[in-house]
C-alpha cells in the first residue's frame, strides 16, 4: 500500500499483522477510512501485498480496540468518538497518577537521568523538524516513567492504551509542526517541569505537573481537531 501514515521505519521489527494494523489505525483514527466503512480482507490482503492470515490478525486487534466492528459480512469502522477520546485520556491520567504516588517511595536519581536524555531527544527532534521523532520520543517518556515502578498489570494497561494514543501523537504533533511550531517549546517547558517534580519527589507538584501537561498538550479539543485531518487529505509520511 502506497502512501502510509505509519513512520516505516518504526515498523522493521514489526510482523505483517502487526504492520497492517498500525497503518489501519492510523487510517481510521485520522478519518482517512470513515466509520461504517466495511473492510474487506480480500481488499486488505491485496492492498498490503499480505495473504489473508496478518489480516485477519490485525482485524482482531482493532477490534479488541473498539475502533472496528467483526461482523459476518466482515469489519465494520467504528471509529472514535469524542468521549471514547476522552475516556482514552482519563484512563491514562489515572495510570500516571498511580505512578506518581509510587514513584515518591523511590530512588529517582537514575529516572531523572533517563528522562533528562529522551527529553534532550525531543529538542533535536524539533530542532530538525522531525515530527514522528518528538512523538516517538514523547511516547518513550511517558512509557519511562510509567515502567520504572515495575508494575505488571499497570505496564499491561499501558501497553493496551499504547497503539492509539501513539497514533493521536504522531497525527497531533505533524499538523503542530506544521502549523504552530513555537508551540513545541510549550510542550518540551511541560516536560522540564515533569522531570523536576520527579526529581524534588513532591507529590503535590508531580500531580500538579502530570495536570499541566494533560490539561495544556493533549486536549480533547485539540486531539479530535487532529483526528478529522485526513478528511481534508494529509501528506504521507515515511
Amino acid at each position: 500500500m502506497s502512501d502510509l501514515l505509519y513512520p516505516i521505519k518504526w515498523l522493521s521489527k514489526a510482523s505483517a499483522g502487526d504492520r497492517v494494523a498500525h497503518e489501519l489505525r492510523m487510517r481510521i483514527i485520522s478519518g482517512k477510512i470513515e466509520s461504517g466503512t466495511v473492510l474487506s480482507e480480500n481488499k486488505l490482503a491485496a492492498d498490503f501485498s499480505v495473504s489473508r492470515s496478518p489480516v485477519r490478525d490485525a482485524l482482531k486487534v482493532l477490534a479488541s480496540e473498539r475502533i472496528i466492528r467483526l461482523e459476518r459480512m466482515g469489519a465494520v469502522v467504528v471509529g472514535l468518538s469524542k468521549k471514547d477520546i476522552q475516556e482514552i485520556y482519563d484512563v491514562r491520567l489515572l495510570i500516571e497518577t498511580f505512578v506518581f504516588e509510587r514513584i515518591v517511595k523511590m530512588d529517582r536519581q537514575d529516572l531523572v537521568r533517563e528522562l533528562s536524555k529522551v527529553l534532550e531527544m525531543m529538542k533535536i527532534a524539533i530542532k530538525y523538524k522531525d515530527a514522528d521523532e518528538f512523538s516517538y520520543q514523547d511516547v518513550l517518556f511517558h512509557e519511562t516513567i510509567i515502567r520504572s515502578i515495575d508494575h505488571g498489570y499497570v505496564s499491561m494497561m499501558w501497553q493496551n492504551l499504547k497503539p492509539v494514543m501513539e497514533s493521536f501523537i504522531l497525527l497531533s504533533m505533524r499538523q503542530r509542526l506544521d502549523e504552530d511550531i513555537e508551540d513545541f517549546e510549550r510542550i518540551l517547558e511541560n516536560h522540564a517541569l515533569y522531570i523536576e517534580a520527579i526529581e524534588t519527589g513532591d507529590r503535590k507538584r508531580m500531580i500538579a505537573s502530570l495536570h499541566q501537561n494533560f490539561d495544556d498538550v493533549q486536549e480533547v479539543e485539540d486531539l479530535w481537531k487532529s483526528q478529522q485531518l485526513m478528511t481534508k487529505g494529509v501528506e504521507p509520511h515515511d
